[in-house]
């Protein structure tokens, strides 16, 4: 297909870009860190690390790593930690020290940490204490040698450290008891890296990064495998796109969504570190009142997340005097992970003054694919165009290349589409096919100006507040429960997160409740593939060979939504 959209890109914004610009990311950090040194880098619940203490702090735990721990090139790091300033530090420690990084969300439950941490290989994991108890569960299971916690303060100033730490364990209680012997404190890693020198390690484009979990396409979670070159190109690519409106050492991006995922992680923190911005680290989003207040007492230029969370910010009390405190500072709001709606996004432009940009990515592809122009006058309803570098068409179910203004999979091709899944072969293969072009799972459209409008996830994908949910392994532990004979999953709509689970389940036990249910799902499943709502049936519609079509049940949902309720919500 003809490269159309590039008659119709923003003024200055180049077909190609140069992949080649940095050697690897640990190269992309240690220049930012020499250009912007004396700038903030990250802040967070009020502390700042410049960039010349992100330099020495992440060479400390680097230095850790390689001479301390013992770690060789290559070897995988896990990281269980939500947005603190000890993220990227341990993120470039262990990328500077030539190891693989391995994001782990720290809400998993024992069964999805084990999962990950077994399948990844990693021999060394950081964990906020909050959650060492899950890690306590399945440690003895996994490769895992080396663990390193860390505590919310541990790198505030010595009496705010304190104070936090003293509150969140004491008071709040919001530490449970755990037990890892042999555990390291974070603190102590960072003095004993200090003692060492940091051995330069050389790395290419063709070196794994990160081994990124998602579903891919369908099924259970599988790393993607992200080289240095990757997530180097989908920087570039989206450098390229936001460089008339964005200036290098002048920025400060708001982060709400969670590093672990690939969209804040390329978006929000490789981006804006090239840019030598400032990142305001959000721990947690869902204490609206005082993530308002972060926004009411910084003067941020961008923030990026989710429809879901734009949407909670814009009904939450105070909200309406952040534009006042921002004073026109905000020039660019960036939302992806799921579907955009209409209604948010006008709302959020009369209250903010700036256009709510839609783009579209995903994990095999570092994310970025799509975005709209960043100087959009409104919201537009669609994806908008191909980034630079990157080829888009769309597809029909044996692979044929579609004309424009038909329906298909999407498929992508550009430097920041994965290598493959790590240990599948087959899978991988699935996915990539021999011409190297990434098969999304998803259904859109292009139009003659190249710009793409998002259908709807192929199969039977569910997307709860950005992140997907997969009826298999939702169905596989309902099964679970020895009360459950049959079970179907599928996504519902929901006002707050755009979509939820719901379940359809045939009993074994008379006895069985919907609330035993919700209960088997909440200690086996991260709280957002947990069903919302349980249904029971005499019996569940299948095909002749006996597969639960999933779509009926969607479609007898929505017949009876109007109708009395027979689900039990959560």
């Amino acid at each position: 297909m003809e490269a159309v959209w590039l008659q119709h890109y923003p003024r200055g914004v180049p077909a190609e870009v140069d992949i080649f610009r940095f050697a690897s990311l640990k190269d992309m950090l240690e220049q930012s860190c020499g250009r912007f040194r004396e700038r903030p880098a990250f802040t967070n619940m009020g502390v700042t690390l410049s960039y010349g203490e992100l330099d020495r702090l992440s060479r400390d735990f680097g230095a850790y790593l390689q001479q301390v721990a013992g770690l060789r090139k290559g070897e995988r790091v896990a990281i269980m930690l939500p947005n603190l300033l000890q993220y990227p530090v341990v993120l470039f420690g262990a990328l500077r020290a030539g190891m693989v990084v391995v994001n782990v969300n720290p809400l998993y439950t024992a069964r999805e940490l084990q999962h990950q941490l077994a399948d990844s290989g990693a021999v060394a994991v950081v964990v906020l204490e909050n959650f060492a108890h899950t890690l306590q569960e399945v440690v003895a299971a996994t490769a895992v040698r080396h663990v390193i916690t860390t505590r919310v303060g541990d790198l505030f100033p010595p009496v705010k450290a304190c104070l936090v730490n003293f509150v969140i364990k004491r008071i709040k209680r919001m530490v449970p008891r755990w037990s890892l012997p042999g555990a390291v404190a974070f603190n102590t890693a960072l003095k004993l890296g200090a003692r060492h020198t940091l051995s330069d390690v050389p790395l290419t484009h063709a070196d794994i990064a990160f081994l990124q979990y998602t579903g891919g396409t369908t099924g259970v979670a599988k790393g993607a495998m992200l080289t240095h070159g990757n997530l180097l190109a989908n920087v570039e690519q989206t450098s390229a796109w936001i460089g008339g409106t964005l200036k290098e050492g002048e920025e400060v991006i708001i982060t709400p969504l969670p590093l672990y995922h690939i969209f804040a992680l390329t978006a929000n923190l490789l981006l804006f570190v090239k840019w030598g911005a400032n990142d305001v680290l959000i721990t947690n989003p869902r204490d609206i009142p005082r993530f308002v207040r972060e926004l009411r007492n910084t003067r941020f230029t961008a923030i990026v997340g989710v429809n879901t969370l734009f949407n909670m910010l814009l009904n939450a009390p105070g909200f309406d005097k952040v534009k006042q405190a921002n004073a026109g500072a905000l020039k660019v709001a960036v939302a992806g992970g799921m579907a955009v709606q209409r209604a948010v996004a006008e709302r959020w432009q009369q209250t903010m003054g700036v256009a709510l940009i839609e783009g579209y990515g995903l994990t095999e592809a570092s994310p970025i694919v799509c975005a709209n122009p960043l100087d959009a006058k409104a919201f537009s309803g669609k994806i908008g165009m191909p980034i630079p570098s990157t080829r888009v068409t769309m597809r029909d179910e044996a692979g044929r290349e579609l004309p424009l203004g038909e329906e298909g999979e999407l498929c992508v091709q550009g430097p920041q589409v994965m290598r493959g899944y790590w240990n599948m072969p087959e899978e991988t293969a699935r996915v990539l096919g021999t011409d190297g072009w990434l098969r999304t799972g998803d259904m859109g459209v292009m139009d003659a100006h190249g710009v793409i409008r998002f259908i709807d996830r192929c199969k039977d994908v569910i997307v709860v507040s950005g992140f997907k949910v997969y009826p298999n392994e939702v169905e596989e532990v309902v099964m679970m429960h020895p009360g459950v004979k049959e079970v179907g999953a599928v996504g519902v709509p929901d006002e707050k997160s755009g979509a939820a689970v719901k379940v359809f389940v045939v009993k074994k036990d008379a006895a069985l409740t919907a609330a035993a249910v919700i209960a088997h799902c909440k200690a086996n499943l991260t709280a957002y593939k947990v069903p919302k709502q349980v249904e029971f049936r005499d019996k569940l519609p299948k095909s002749a060979i006996g597969k639960i079509l999933r779509r009926e049940l969607k479609q007898e949902h929505a017949a009876s939504a109007s109708a009395a309720p027979r689900a039990c919500d959560a």
